[in-house]
Order: structure tokens, then sequence, then C-alpha cells
């Protein structure tokens, strides 16, 4: 078993050594283990065999003369070179040419010769760390200094869990680009908060103080750095408006627009899944017809005329269901999951519909019917797998629009959620609540995105392949 993991251990550090980004982190989470190891690399490399060979190939093409020759055979070469392109050049630029082309070529002949003699070859850093890979020994005692080394080694010599990781690392970035492109568009924008929460009959002195509280008066770059920091961190101070702690407030109103947009999301898969296969099992019957003219109606309809529709029939006029959200209350998350859910069930119906109609029609599908499987065979086994990728791209893409565009049915509901909390902080604008908001929803559509790569490596097997081959 321990052969096997230092046999794991050595080829995933070759493989990943090939590769530039793994390279600097294979590096730098083993920094401590890689400077022990690089003295004794030094320390060694004065005894090495290879050095020594060098040196007697070195003195014996010095007894045979072969820098002379190699000199008089290039300084004629760059004569006959210059007289045929009527190039003037002096001799001493000639035998400055000369001399440099002989030391490349010295060079080059006595490596070829060193390496001819026995098998000897140049050991390099990368070499002689490879092979003490392959020591029992040398695992267990680097095992503290290379330990980040060694975990990351082990992570990423799983296929799966390097797709996984490497998706992780992407999403970071993506949440620092977020986060550096919201603060910035706050930053040069027109609204003063300073005078937008003082009002116009606040003194310079009075603006300058708040702008001194909040660090408004920093350069650019620190107070980037200040925001970026406690989105890391959770820390992201007082609102502007009112003192109030921004990540509390957040930690309070995220989950009900989480949870709304979950709702939705079950909803629609629920509903559009079904009636999309069924669609595509019945093209053009009348109840394809008709659904699909539904699901066209359903992604025509705004949210807020729907949500005000909803409002005047079923609590004001029929009295079944809370015109308002309350939390607690379920009924009062019935209209508002309905309403944020029905253009993202339209969408994946027809979205199912389409993708299923160009699985059934494939030379597979077509060769699966003709070695006698029956046809609910055939569709589940091999067609409604490989139609639901694009409808998993869909459903990822539209929740996060969801998340981020929910701040008009939180606003028809009176719902205090993530969406209706940073519209009424960007007039501000109340940069640590806008920041925090916004950012902390594309974290949260960075982990939908992940989970649904996930999804696409047990759904797709062309994906699955390229993850072994990567």
């Amino acid at each position: 078993m321990k052969v096997s993991v230092f046999a794991i251990l050595k080829r995933t550090f070759e493989e990943a050594h090939g590769k530039s980004m793994y390279r600097f982190l294979l590096y730098m989470t083993g920094v401590p283990l890689h400077l022990l190891v690089y003295l004794f690399y030094l320390l060694k490399r004065k005894d090495d065999t290879y050095e020594a060979t060098m040196a007697d190939v070195e003195q014996e093409l010095a007894h045979e003369g072969r820098r002379v020759i190699y000199f008089e055979a290039f300084e004629e070469q760059l004569l006959c070179k210059a007289a045929f392109f009527q190039e003037k050049l002096s001799n001493e630029e000639i035998h400055r040419q000369a001399e440099k082309l002989v030391d490349e070529r010295f060079k080059e002949e006595v490596m070829l010769r060193t390496e001819g003699r026995h098998g000897v070859r140049k050991v390099t850093y990368y070499t002689y760390f490879l092979s003490l890979l392959e020591r029992p020994m040398f695992l267990i005692a680097s095992l503290v200094p290379g330990v980040f080394m060694y975990v990351l080694l082990l992570l990423i010599s799983n296929p799966f869990l390097k797709y996984i990781m490497e998706r992780l690392v992407q999403s970071v970035f993506v949440i620092i680009g977020v986060g550096i492109l919201v603060f910035s568009i706050l930053y040069i924008s027109p609204f003063d908060p300073a005078s937008n929460i003082l009002g116009e009959s606040a003194t310079q002195e009075q603006i300058a103080a708040f702008n001194q509280i909040h660090g408004l008066d920093l350069p650019y770059l620190q107070q980037l750095w200040n925001a970026l920091k406690g989105i890391a961190t959770f820390d992201l101070g007082s609102s502007f408006a009112g003192s109030e702690d921004v990540a509390s407030s957040i930690a309070n109103k995220f989950p009900i627009t989480f949870t709304i947009a979950m709702f939705s999301v079950l909803m629609a898969i629920v509903i559009a899944i079904p009636v999309g296969i069924f669609s595509a099992t019945r093209p053009n019957s009348f109840l394809d017809t008709t659904f699909m003219f539904i699901a066209l109606i359903g992604l025509s309809i705004p949210n807020f005329w729907q949500g005000l529709i909803f409002i005047l029939n079923f609590s004001i006029k029929l009295n079944w269901l809370p015109a308002t959200y309350s939390p607690g209350n379920a009924l009062s998350m019935i209209m508002p999951v309905i309403v944020l859910g029905t253009g993202l069930t339209a969408s994946i119906a027809r979205m199912m519909r389409s993708s299923l109609l160009e699985i059934i029609h494939e030379d597979y599908i077509i060769t699966a019917r003709a070695k006698g499987l029956t046809k609910s065979q055939m569709l589940w086994k091999h067609a409604v797998g490989n139609a639901m990728i694009p409808v998993i791209t869909v459903i990822g893409l539209m929740f996060g629009g969801m998340l981020g565009g929910a701040a008009v049915t939180e606003k028809v509901f009176n719902i205090k959620g993530i969406g209706s909390y940073i519209v009424d902080k960007q007039f501000i604008p109340d940069i640590p609540a806008i920041m925090g908001g916004v950012v902390y929803i594309a974290i949260t559509i960075s982990l939908v995105n992940l989970l649904i790569d996930i999804l696409y490596a047990f759904l797709d097997p062309r994906i699955r392949s390229k993850m072994k081959q990567s």
C-alpha cells in the first residue's frame, strides 16, 4: 500500500510539474521542504559524477585543441558571410562573434560527450526531488514541512477532486473580480454618501468627519483593500445609514431570498421537466401546442405585473392568500414563489422539449431502437440524461438571475430580502451594504455553478474522460 502511495505522489508530481500554475502551487505550498532539499541538492552537486565527468571532458577537448579548430572554422564562415552580404565588419567584431559561437559549440560538445559516457546524465533539482519521492524514509522525514504540498498532490491525483478544486479556484477569482468591479463602480459614482445621509444643511466639517469615520477619505486602493478584506473575514463593518452591522443584516435577509429562490427552482423543475418530456414525445400534438403556448405566456409576463394581479385576485377579491410576506407564514410564500418561478418554469419546459427533440433524432438513439429497445427504455436510459445537460445550464444561469433580480418581486410582496436591501442602499450609496450583498450573492451563484459542474461530470461522459486525461 505504501509503495502505491509513493508511486501516486511521484506520478502526480511529474504531471503537475508540466503545468506552470500547478508547478507554482507545488513549490509555494512546499516552500519549507523545498528550501531544505535544495540545500542538500547543492551539497550533492559538488560531488556529482556528472560534474566530475564534465570537467574531464573539458580537459580532453582542450588538449585536442577543439577551441582553436572551432574558432578558425567560425572565423572563416563569418568572413565569407560578410563578403557575400557586403558587410563591413572590423576584425575585432568578427573575433568577438567567433568567440561567442565557439563558447556555445564547446558547451554543446562537452554535454554530448559527457552524456555519452556510460549513460551519465545531469542531475537537476527536479530529477533529484523525484528520486527522493521514491524513498519511504524521505516521505516520513518530510511529512511535517511538506504537508501542504502532499495534501495538494493527493487532491490533484484524483481527477474528480482536481476538477472540483479547479472550479473552486476559478470561483475565488470570479468573486474577487466582482468585488473589485462593484467597488470601483460605487467609488466613481456621482452620489456622495455624506451629503445624502447628512442632508443639504451639513457643513464641510461634518462631511469631513463623516468621511473620516467611514474611511471615505482614504485613497482608492486602501479603500478597496479594506472592502475585500472585510468580505474575506466576514467583517463588513457598519452601514453608513443607521450604523447597523452589515454582516448581521445580510445574514438575516439573505436566507429569505435564497429560500424563495430555491422553492421557485424546485417548482420549476417539478413542473417543467415532465411537461418538456411529454411535449417532446408528442410533438405538434394539441397538448404540446397548449403547453408551449402557456410557456410562452409565462416568459412574456413581467414579474411585477403578475405579482399585482395575484394580489388583486387571490388576496383582495378571494382572500385566499396574504398580500404581503410574513416570516413563519407558509401561505405568504406561495405567491412570491410562483411569481419568481414562472419565467424559469417556462424556460426549462421549452429548453427540455427542444433538447430532447434533438437528442431522440441522433444516430445512437436510432441504433438503440433498431436493437430492440422499447420507446420508454430508449427515452429514460439514453435520451433524457443527455437532454438534461443544457437544461441544467439554464437552471444554473437563471437561478443566479433570480437571486440578483428578486428585488422587484420582493418589493411587490413587501419582502425584506437581500434584493430589496441592495436596492434601498444603492442610492446613498451605502458601499459596505451593497458590497456585502452583491458579493455574497456572487458567492452563492459560484457555489451553485460548482454544483452544476459536478452534475455535468456525472451526466456527460465526455467531461469524465476529459477529467481523467487532464
